[in-house]
């Protein structure tokens, strides 16, 4: 492996943890390869908010500022392309990429997001991120007032109907997609609340370029609507944390401590990987963290031999 190919730290994900990670990693003179396949977890949403300075902006917009700016570093190198596969080597870690090419590393940052996987609902994957969402801390000011639907069931539902709650006093259903799965206690906090619960399967978002207009349930009945909260499950976007033994919560998220460390020594990882708190700001401060605490256990292996 040439010098060319050897770094001091290789991070899979380009996005905004994998970034941030390498402007703090970039400011301490590290040599530094981010590795990107070019699909953020957000590409679907038009719109990001709730980051202070950022609030509206268009996703991409913010991650191609984020990599001009870190790309100023002269101790960073970006390469565009898919990470397949990693293995510990005698001196750290050993990237490879989709077209062969290999990278050593002496720590690794995993910052690869997770990929939804979609119900088969016709027009679903049209309006995901736009008026299909996941999260009211993300989407929920734009959508107050409306009619709002949870798809969801049981707990998931119950949760996002209380952060819901003094969003929008419109009409609130939630669609649990076959038999509910609540308690007494919680379909009468939700009956109080003014929640109505259908058990009928959806089948189809109607909608205009991605704005809901109504969905159609296997009945054939409908509901208007303006959003549609949705709990869909996800997994990891890539196997590489499989494959080299990081362990992952209950949730499928990577296993980290609160310096972002995995499982494995020399393995970091942040953003929507690694945490149920998915948005970019969140994101962006795991990677400043992770930057940080990598370059904090490379000072404490090298300084003074």
């Amino acid at each position: 492996m040439t010098t060319e190919n050897s770094f001091d730290v290789i991070i899979i994900g380009g996005s905004y943890a994998g970034l941030s990670a390498a402007m703090a990693l970039g400011r301490s003179l590290r040599k530094v390869l981010v590795i990107d396949s070019g699909l953020p977890c957000n590409r679907y949403t038009p719109h990001s908010q709730n980051f202070l300075t950022q609030d509206g902006a268009v996703p991409a917009d913010i991650a191609a500022l984020g990599k001009a700016q870190v790309m100023r570093y002269n101790t960073v190198r970006f390469v565009n392309g898919l990470a397949t596969a990693a293995q510990s080597v005698d001196d750290g870690f050993e990237v490879r990429l989709q077209t062969g090419e290999r990278y050593r590393a002496a720590k690794l940052m995993i910052a690869t997001g997770l990929r939804d996987l979609f119900p088969p609902i016709k027009g679903f994957a049209d309006t995901w991120g736009n008026s299909v969402v996941h999260c009211p801390y993300c989407h929920g000011y734009e959508y107050r007032g409306k009619n709002t639907a949870i798809l969801a069931n049981g707990d998931r539902a119950l949760h996002l109907a209380g952060l819901i709650s003094n969003l929008t006093n419109g009409h609130r259903t939630i669609p649990t997609n076959g038999e509910p799965a609540f308690t007494k206690d919680q379909s009468d906090i939700l009956r109080h609340a003014g929640i109505a619960i259908m058990d009928q399967t959806v089948s189809e978002i109607v909608h205009r370029n991605g704005v809901i207009d109504r969905v159609i349930f296997a009945d054939g009945t409908t509901l208007n609507l303006d959003v549609m909260y949705a709990a869909i499950p996800f997994e990891q976007h890539s196997a590489i944390p499989a494959s080299l033994g990081c362990e992952l919560t209950a949730t499928g998220h990577i296993k980290i401590d609160e310096m972002q460390k995995t499982t494995v020594p020399g393995v970091f990882a942040g953003g929507d990987n690694s945490t149920p708190l998915r948005s970019v700001a969140n994101a962006v401060a795991a990677g400043n963290r992770a930057g940080a605490m990598i370059n904090a256990e490379l000072v404490n292996e090298r300084f003074g031999k």
